[in-house]
């Protein structure tokens, strides 16, 4: 055998192998939140992207939850408007969620939708306030002293999704769409809410009882200790999870994440992943090798 031969019989070997994972995701609905550095890096964004329409190609179901941080924050510098986090969450006062809503809705998914649709996929934009979508109320931080003590922080129009209208992401993704959704939500009364993207994320999935939740983000998964590169937990049950976010040990914006985790598999995700998004091609990774990478949260 040639080299030339070697080399398209070892292409042949990882379409072999990754047949069986073919068959089981086959006609499944993987919700995927976007975000970190897999949005700003133009090589992973471009890998993410084809990651997507190939799930799509092979008769999977993804929907794309996108975050937009660095979008919202230089819009607000800009602007000169002050931007502070609690747990994790914005504060987002009319102001703030002004200008979250045209960082998203006016740039970031349009972006999205657009990378997509030129990779062959078929995209769509959705915000969360298209044919409610994503229905929310007001959200309260919960605050913990050193005495155990709680407090509830208002945080402005910050929201917690009570409903997802399952019926509209269904009817896109029969139809063949991916569905790309900004996380903003409306109230009964009209009124726009800011929610965290990978609270949005845990939602959309349990509504649609999908079968993964996976986040990107900037770290390889949870580390017991994030100095100890070896701490890394590949596998975190929900007992552990909750232990670690007392302790402090999973703490800032790391504790949304976990939390959509837990809440999604409660709501019948079958599993919830936490990936490094700077790895190139880290979602075919996940999904169609046995190694698996990144941090697994389960029951």
């Amino acid at each position: 055998m040639n080299k030339k031969h070697e080399a398209a019989w070892e292409k042949t070997k990882v379409l072999i192998e990754a047949m069986p994972y073919f068959r089981q995701f086959h006609g499944k609905t993987v919700v995927i939140k976007y975000g970190g550095n897999a949005m700003l890096n133009e090589d992973l964004k471009k890998d993410v992207i084809n990651d997507i329409v190939l799930m799509q190609l092979v008769s999977m179901r993804p929907v794309l939850v996108h975050g937009g941080g660095p979008e919202i924050n230089g819009l607000l510098k800009k602007l000169a408007i002050q931007s502070s986090f609690v747990n994790g969450l914005r504060v987002t006062d009319a102001a703030t969620m002004e200008v979250v809503e045209m960082a998203l809705v006016g740039k970031v998914n349009p972006s999205i939708v657009n990378h997509i649709n030129q990779a062959n996929g078929k995209a769509l934009g959705l915000s969360g306030k298209d044919g409610n979508l994503l229905v929310a109320h007001q959200k309260y931080a919960i605050i913990t002293d050193e005495k155990g003590k709680t407090t509830q922080v208002d945080i402005g129009q910050v929201g917690e999704i009570e409903k997802v209208n399952t019926e509209l992401l269904n009817s896109l993704l029969e139809q063949g769409y991916i569905p790309v959704i900004s996380p903003i939500g409306v109230g009964t009364d009209g009124k726009s809410y800011n929610i965290n993207a990978d609270t949005a994320a845990g939602k959309v999935a349990g509504a649609l009882k999908a079968e993964k939740l996976i986040l990107l983000t900037d770290v390889e998964g949870i580390y017991r200790d994030y100095q100890d590169k070896e701490s890394l937990i590949s596998l975190l049950h929900k007992k552990e999870a909750e232990e670690l976010i007392k302790k402090g040990v999973i703490d800032g914006g790391m504790i949304p994440k976990v939390e959509c985790c837990l809440q999604a598999l409660a709501e019948g995700v079958v599993s919830t992943h936490i990936l490094d998004g700077r790895l190139p091609h880290s979602l075919l990774l996940e999904i169609f090798t046995k190694e698996g990478i990144g941090t697994m949260v389960a029951e």
